[in-house]
């Protein structure tokens, strides 16, 4: 299998660069060989591979900056995926996409399911969804994995940014009311992986998805869990009080969901997969990031 694997120095596609190895021949490039804002590199780049899966790992994540860069978010999370998907029904080749729970207002408290009604809060998430709306109407073969919280040993996340600021501060504020389930990079792509190899034997199994880790917490419990895990595991640490404050206290350019809960269970059920709770991946990253 050829397979063309686009973002790969990402926190999702530095992972899927092992665990699609074992899947075919992975031809990995990332943001400084293909732009997704130039469309005429991207459609190059697809027909020199002729692959078989593209798997698209690239975005444009910065949620707050988005509000004042609309044109590129919408180039890359919306257009890109868009060119992406046309190119793959000419190739006949899969596309694994990636999409967010921002897709979503955020309202009540029961967990997403993957046909309830979209309604994005910010720039990001529109241009997500616009992104998710352009390869489900291309005709092509798609698998579209919405997910949450993405953490990993590599890049910049909440992980080590509580890591950080637990050494440089005695008080730590963290919203409470945004609650969701930490999601590990290593556990996406080994479900990719998975997925990609089970619709050989399935085509009809694609569509679009849930992907999560099992449990929930707000951010303020995420704080005080890898706080208390990196001390355990030798990390020094200053801060003694982690306070909860309401997302209106914390006031940033794009409005966030409360609600970030997935439900997996479309996935599970379609798949035989059962997610690991959150807090297995937060010690993983955790172990790599410290070296305990």
């Amino acid at each position: 299998m050829k397979i063309l694997l686009l973002g790969a120095n990402g926190q999702v596609g530095w992972e899927l660069q092992r665990a699609l190895a074992p899947l075919g021949d992975v031809t990995a490039f990332d943001r400084t060989i293909v732009d997704l804002a130039d469309p005429d590199a991207l459609c190059k780049a697809v027909r020199a591979v002729a692959p078989q899966v593209i798997a698209n790992a690239a975005a444009y994540t910065a949620v707050d900056l988005a509000e004042t860069e609309p044109e590129l978010a919408d180039a890359v999370n919306a257009q890109a995926p868009a060119v992406l998907a046309g190119l793959a029904r000419d190739f006949d080749a899969w596309l694994l996409h990636y999409s967010t729970d921002y897709v979503f207002d955020g309202s009540g408290q029961r967990p997403w399911r993957e046909d309830d009604q979209t309604a994005p809060l910010n720039r990001y998430g529109r241009s997500k969804l616009a992104g998710e709306i352009a390869i489900r109407s291309s005709g092509c073969r798609h698998l579209i994995l919405r997910t949450s919280w993405v953490h990993s040993a590599r890049g910049g996340n909440f992980i080590r940014s509580m890591l950080r600021l637990g050494a440089e501060r005695q008080l730590l504020k963290v919203v409470d009311d945004q609650i969701g389930a930490p999601t590990g990079a290593e556990l996406i792509a080994d479900v990719s992986a998975h997925l990609l190899r089970s619709l050989q034997q399935r085509p009809d199994a694609g569509g679009t998805f849930h992907l999560a880790a099992a449990g929930e917490t707000s951010w303020r419990g995420y704080a005080c869990h890898v706080i208390e895990l990196a001390r355990t595991f030798g990390a020094e640490l200053i801060v003694g009080e982690i306070a909860g404050i309401s997302t209106a206290d914390y006031p940033v350019a794009a409005r966030r969901p409360l609600n970030s809960r997935l439900d997996c269970s479309r996935l599970q059920d379609t798949f035989g997969l059962a997610m690991p709770p959150w807090q297995v991946g937060v010690a993983r990253v955790l172990r790599e990031i410290l070296n305990a």
